[in-house]
């Protein structure tokens, strides 16, 4: 097996990465954090930097917030770049811009390396049982590279196309849970104005066509006021707001989009950022 080398302990990174040891990758994270100490324990390795980890490994993950945060543990100082060997793979699980995943492609290719852009859709609950869905941009040799570690954390896992793809997938996957999540927040705040029993309510729609996974799964959150964040609201706002980019570079209006970003902006105003995504429906309740 190749040597892999993991970026992004966080709510999702952990469990992938957790995955990938249970699988019987040699695996290496960062650092010393609380996240870290509990890969080392169960066998992983720890380096300082990223650059270090580069050398090391022959696959190396992130799983990072932002493209920000991509670019800076890619080209920063003692950064994958610097350290990244010929012939090695570098694969981002992150949700980032698919301009910024298709400049990185050219900068791996540039060092002799291959990438793929390969992000995730599942949450926590999919990290944690390792039935992500995976969406991958880049070549086809580099996929059938990646695949068996894709198979170790994902079931649903597909090649979209070249560098880029899997990013611009991931978009428009985050823009239709979004709108989902406002539409079934809008559709509690009446039913529950409107004196309706949400839990009735709720189990005879997934009877019928409204049926969805969001409809499921935050819709009982939304009853239970369960907030804790399975994913962050602010990391969604993130995300609309690549969508919206995206929108502007191919001239497609996205005025669904457009308004539940808007949202997602009032509710990270409200300081409900830290929240799970589905707590949208506080901005229509009289309890928020």
């Amino acid at each position: 097996m190749e040597k892999v080398g993991f970026i992004g302990l966080g709510i999702m990174g952990k469990p992938m990465a957790l995955n990938l040891i249970k699988a019987g990758y040699s695996l290496s994270v960062l650092g010393q954090s609380k996240a870290a100490s509990e890969l080392i324990e169960a066998g992983a390795q720890s380096f300082a930097t990223s650059k270090e980890l580069a050398q090391q490994n022959d696959i190396i993950i992130t799983m990072l917030p932002d493209s920000p945060d991509v670019e800076q543990v890619v080209s920063g100082p003692d950064g994958v770049l610097e350290g990244i060997q010929a012939g090695a793979l570098f694969i981002d699980m992150s949700t980032i811009a698919p301009s910024t995943a298709r400049n990185i492609y050219g900068l791996m290719q540039e060092k002799g390396a291959d990438a793929l852009d390969a992000p995730v859709s599942g949450g926590q609950v999919g990290a944690e049982a390792a039935s992500l869905s995976i969406m991958v941009g880049g070549s086809e040799s580099a996929f059938q590279r990646a695949l068996p570690l894709f198979q170790a954390m994902g079931k649903n896992i597909v090649h979209i196309g070249e560098p880029g793809a899997g990013q611009t997938t991931k978009t428009c996957n985050q823009m239709i849970v979004g709108i989902t999540i406002q539409a079934v927040a809008e559709a509690f705040a009446l039913a529950q104005k409107a004196g309706v029993d949400l839990e009735k309510m709720r189990e005879v729609l997934l009877g019928g066509f409204a049926q969805s996974r969001i409809l499921d799964l935050h819709g009982k959150r939304m009853i239970d006021h369960n907030f804790k964040p399975g994913f962050k609201i602010k990391l969604h706002k993130k995300d609309m707001g690549i969508a919206l980019q995206a929108g502007e570079e191919f001239s497609v209006p996205l005025k669904g989009t457009a308004l539940v970003a808007a949202q997602m902006e009032a509710a990270v105003a409200q300081g409900n950022g830290e929240l799970d995504h589905s707590s949208l429906v506080l901005l229509l309740s009289d309890d928020q």
